[in-house]
């Protein structure tokens, strides 16, 4: 869908692209019998009654200006999400329910109209069928963090392809995917059902997460300890996101601070600032 894991030596199926087919689906395998032997219950119902209290509202812009990058991977990636949206609208996470992406989503073909849109792969930025995918990932992820919701399963781009020009959120607090072994999942371990809602306006695509009954608590996410390194001759990239629970009806009480990720990625463009440090 996004992205391959990225390596700075090439692994023995990257060079041989049999191998690497033959890689990818056995781990495609793995997971096929991890979805349907694995005794876990995942999200499937779909609803297009909202429930009844939104917990979280985000939007992102479709359109980016990204240098040289081809224009038209980007607005062939909007057809990708149009297509990909359809699948997840409305999904409806019940208690003891796991949402998980890829299965929901599915395998991005041409039979099924997605388009070469832009993907991540080994440390450079290419074209590939359903390009731009995890577009949603990483708003569903924004979402679900801002939420009791538990995170089971995040993967991050290996690499930083771009400076911070129009970055809304903090760098790293994304999800990316790769059908299917590359999963984006969380697992409602509350009382509580959830809703995911996604549309699309002139500019973006919107999402929100909703609930059947209002939260105690509301979710406060910041970036801390962020930083770009210099290890010899390349440049790096590190930060935590943590999540804050405040109480709602206490003036926004702190009751608990919990760390969510940190991140390590190498970056593939020069930053204004950054610190040396000499390599271990």
């Amino acid at each position: 869908m996004n992205t391959h894991p990225g390596n700075k030596r090439k692994l023995l199926s990257q060079r041989h692209p049999v191998l690497y087919f033959v890689a990818v689906w056995a781990r495609r395998f793995m997971r096929y019998g991890e979805w349907y032997f694995g005794g876990k219950k995942y999200a499937k119902a779909r609803s297009q009654e909202k429930l009844p209290y939104r917990v979280k509202k985000h939007q992102s812009v479709l359109l980016k200006k990204l240098g040289e990058s081809d224009m038209q991977l980007q607005i062939n990636k909007v057809t990708n999400l149009k297509i990909a949206v359809k699948q997840l609208d409305g999904i409806i996470i019940r208690p003891g329910e796991t949402f998980s992406f890829c299965k929901l989503v599915g395998l991005p073909t041409k039979r099924k109209g997605y388009l070469l849109g832009m993907e991540l792969s080994f440390g450079k930025a290419r074209a590939g069928i359903g390009g731009g995918l995890c577009q949603i990932s990483n708003l569903i992820h924004w979402m679900a963090i801002h939420s009791p919701l538990t995170v089971t399963e995040r993967y991050h781009h290996s690499f930083d392809p771009f400076p911070d020009e129009g970055r809304v959120l903090p760098f790293g607090s994304g999800a990316t995917v790769f059908y299917n072994y590359r999963d984006y999942q969380f697992t409602n371990d509350t009382p509580y059902t959830f809703q995911i809602n996604l549309w699309f306006s002139d500019k973006c695509l919107e999402g929100e997460l909703r609930v059947d009954k209002e939260l105690e608590h509301a979710y406060h996410v910041e970036e801390r300890e962020h930083e770009f390194l210099k290890i010899g001759d390349e440049f790096y990239r590190k930060n935590e996101i943590w999540q804050n629970k405040l109480l709602k009806y206490q003036g926004g009480k702190v009751v608990e601070s919990k760390l969510v990720m940190k991140n390590f990625a190498r970056v593939i463009y020069v930053p204004n600032e950054y610190k040396e440090q000499t390599e271990d």
